[in-house]
């Protein structure tokens, strides 16, 4: 999950001068020695700030280490993320190692991509599948009857935690938590966006947690992934009426989110532009796409905006988030991705502005604002005798 940088710095507090010590102290380190030494220094500090909530603490000293230390802020947030979405629990004696899993699907369609509460049965479908054909065979699991957007998901580690352990007991204790998704916030009506199952998944201590780490089942990820994809793509895809969709294997909370983020995005120009070519009544040729990247200092996502050709109101935009260092030695850039898929597209006209613009946003809906042939930015707005009916299916 693309995580937004704060505009201002957060107050550092003495946990947070902590863990910045602690993660400068791991990335210069020179033995596995004292690298067990500091991984543990952060593993009880984070743990302790989940625990209670304290999320400010982490935030500032990532928030710090981003702009000062970049090695640092990449071990340490590999370890906070794992902190939240990973832990341990004693339970009758008996110790058991807790992780939160995502289970992504990358969808896609002419109408709205939906989400929300999801019935019972359909749950129950899918967990066979989970224990057939991806955890090991000791494995307890509990899922969240939701589907989730990114809006929806917690917003915070602390959240990524309590989440975890609370689906992480019930799935120990062969019990059904209780949800109040009515506090969930309304997702964005997006045609090419990502969709979640979550559960937790609870393995005794120290033992395999997914069957590719099952040495004498010999089966590999990619294995997995195939039997998932045929055996249980059938009780995904009622979740997803209307929609094309790609199923990614399940796996850890945070490297999925990531890797959902990062397969959407071409679904998303195509699904943009076969949008259009319905709701303008034209086809793919008499499309204009104008390439811009958005930023404070560098590049952090390209924004692509569509115009009618010999018109200058863009009618749709498209955001494609940039993740880590995607422009560093890369034979092929993110702007040639992007303008690859446009003319794989048949898109007409495509042009790429060179200028760095400020990442600005609809000040009444938040919505991002696209840039034009001139470099001007605005909202994106369908005109009048646009036929938007087919946003509406669900």
């Amino acid at each position: 999950m693309k995580r937004q940088r704060n505009k201002s710095p957060l107050r550092l507090t003495r946990d947070a001068e902590k863990l910045i010590a602690f993660s400068t102290g791991l990335a210069s380190s020179g033995s596995r020695t004292e690298d067990r030494y500091w991984e543990n220094a952060i593993v009880n500090l984070a743990g302790h700030l989940l625990g209670s909530g304290n999320d400010a603490a982490l935030e500032s000293a990532l928030e710090n280490t981003f702009k000062s230390n970049l090695p640092a802020h990449e071990t340490l947030i590999e370890f906070v993320e794992a902190a939240a979405e990973s832990t341990a629990v004693t339970v009758d004696g008996k110790q058991w190692d807790l992780l939160l899993i995502a289970i992504p699907l990358v969808a896609w369609s002419k109408y709205a991509v939906p989400s929300g509460t999801i019935p019972r049965e359909a749950v129950d479908s899918i967990i066979p599948h989970l224990h057939g054909h991806v955890l090991a065979a000791d494995a307890r699991t509990c899922m969240a009857p939701f589907l989730y957007s990114i809006d929806q998901m917690p917003r915070d580690f602390s959240g990524v935690y309590k989440l975890s352990l609370k689906l992480g007991e019930a799935a120990i204790a062969g019990t059904t938590p209780r949800f109040d998704f009515a506090k969930l916030p309304e997702t964005a009506p997006l045609l090419a966006d990502c969709r979640f199952l979550l559960a937790s998944v609870a393995v005794p201590a120290g033992t395999a947690m997914f069957r590719w780490q099952e040495t004498e089942q010999h089966t590999t990820r990619a294995e997995c992934l195939e039997r998932w994809i045929l055996q249980c793509r059938p009780n995904l895809a009622r979740l997803l009426p209307g929609c094309a969709f790609e199923c990614l294997l399940p796996d850890a909370y945070f490297v999925n989110c990531r890797e959902s983020d990062r397969n959407v995005r071409p679904f998303a120009i195509r699904a943009g532009v076969a949008f259009l070519e319905s709701a303008l009544k034209t086809n793919a040729s008499q499309l204009h796409a104008v390439i811009a990247g958005f930023g404070d200092e560098r590049v952090d996502e390209f924004r692509i905006g569509f115009l009618q050709k010999g018109r200058d109101e863009i009618v749709h935009g498209v955001v494609w988030p940039l993740f880590g260092r995607e422009d560093d030695d890369a034979s092929i850039t993110p702007a040639d991705e992007v303008d690859a898929i446009l003319r794989d597209c048949k898109v007409g006209e495509i042009t790429k502005l060179n200028e760095l613009f400020k990442p600005e946003y609809c000040e009444d809906c938040g919505a991002p604002l696209f840039a034009d042939t001139d470099g001007d930015v605005s909202h994106p707005e369908l005109p009048e005798e646009a036929d938007v009916a087919a946003a509406h299916y669900h």
